[in-house]
């Protein structure tokens, strides 16, 4: 991790995220933030004490006048660090009934005023690095909270919004065209100017050839032609591990349709019909597998991404707190679109350590290393991003058969 954070800023910083945290659940009843739903996802109250636990872990533990809130809380809110204890085991967070939500809530508060005297002072650049990586990390914490609520709700058979209002309206798509892309030796990861996460480092050389790229995120109406090619259907399609997984959960459609009398799908707004322009979303890596080989085309590696990326403006559809849907392509063409938000972009990229990779020192080194096996590399963010999040050479990472995060697709093809 590196920073370069302006002490007031990050001050104002810490108050702005934190606050955002909260506003994500004004709309939540205790029993929506008590449940968890599978055991990949965690409930709302638990994502609200663990991102108070990381700064009080990780920066305030280390003062010489500390005093934990509560010495249990070290445990139940510890999520996967080793180096720092007893966790409480992930798929036994929803039976946290103590604390109470109330009680989570005056927590966040003790601990705000506790970092709200560390920030007023002068502050260590280690000290500085820490709250930095604190900040991204609740920001992680806040898209992980909705990709999660959305989960929950969408069991119910009430399928309850989490947003009353209409979602934006829809809105013609750009058609999809080709961006040529030129190949050569390329430098990928992170420049080391501003923050970033250990694992989008060492910047170093790596040799991509010429390809091209869609100029948009693969579309509802686009997934619906794959349907209804029977593409769920042709084993040909599929990866062997993908089929496997798709015969034995019998997976015919992305996670959130259902076809009753027509299409339609579960989003943060509630059940509405399938609208054909936004891009598809909710899909495993296996889905978007078939899907490029169906479409003649490919996925992307990272590296492709990166090179498309990089030098492009990072604006887009994140987080706002007045949406909560991706949006179709707009726009002029001569670049590609969405590019930056919407949907996280499969690549076909394990995930796994650049050369010279080296994990950051303590506890905070499990943050991201750990996790190098058995998962692929997404790109560029989504409708839920908070903004100023993501950048050129962030690595996002799920296992291939995962699908309640905001995934989507983005074509690739030789030249």
């Amino acid at each position: 991790m590196q920073t370069q954070e302006d002490p007031a800023r990050l001050a104002a910083r810490y108050r702005e995220t934190r606050a955002r945290t909260v506003d994500l659940t004004v709309t939540l009843s205790a029993e929506d933030m008590q449940v968890q739903s599978m055991n990949d996802a965690s409930p709302t109250k638990w994502h609200l004490g663990h991102t108070t636990w990381f700064f009080e872990t990780f920066v305030l533990e280390a003062r010489p006048d500390f005093v934990p809130v509560d010495p249990d809380y070290r445990v139940i809110f510890n999520s996967y660090y080793e180096q720092v204890g007893e966790k409480h085991p992930r798929p036994q967070r929803g039976m946290l009934t103590r604390p109470p939500l109330n009680t989570v809530m005056e927590y966040r508060q003790r601990i705000d005023d506790s970092m709200g005297l560390v920030l007023e002072g002068d502050i260590a650049a280690d000290v500085a690095a820490v709250v930095e990586l604190g900040l991204n990390h609740e920001e992680q914490h806040q898209e992980l909270l909705l990709m999660d609520i959305k989960h929950v709700l969408g069991l119910s058979p009430l399928q309850p919004a989490f947003r009353a209002e209409p979602p934006p309206a829809a809105g013609a798509v750009t058609e999809q065209k080709w961006h040529l892309f030129r190949g050569g030796t390329k430098d990928i990861g992170h420049d080391g100017g501003g923050f970033a996460y250990d694992n989008e480092a060492p910047q170093h050389k790596q040799i991509v050839g010429d390809f091209k790229l869609a100029h948009r995120l693969v579309t509802n109406r686009e997934w619906l032609e794959f349907i209804n090619d029977s593409g769920y259907d042709d084993p040909l399609l599929w990866l062997s591990d993908g089929w496997a997984w798709r015969e034995e959960h019998g997976i015919t459609a992305p996670a959130t349709w259902r076809n009753a009398d027509g299409w339609t799908q579960f989003t943060l707004h509630g059940r509405e019909e399938l609208r054909l322009e936004d891009p598809a979303t909710h899909l495993s890596y296996y889905e978007a597998e078939a899907f490029a080989r169906w479409a003649e085309a490919r996925l992307a590696t990272e590296a492709e991404w990166e090179t498309a990326a990089t030098g492009q403006a990072v604006e887009g559809h994140f987080l706002t707190g007045t949406s909560w849907h991706p949006r179709p392509a707009t726009g002029p063409d001569n670049v590609p679109a969405q590019l930056f938000g919407d949907a996280w972009e499969w690549t076909q990229s394990s995930y796994s350590a650049y050369p010279g990779y080296r994990p950051a020192a303590g506890a905070v080194g499990e943050y991201n290393g750990k996790f190098m096996a058995n998962q692929f590399v997404l790109r560029g963010g989504c409708f839920a991003t908070a903004t100023g999040h993501v950048r050129a050479s962030y690595r996002n990472f799920f296992h291939p058969h995962t699908r309640w995060h905001f995934s989507g697709v983005r074509l690739a093809r030789d030249v």
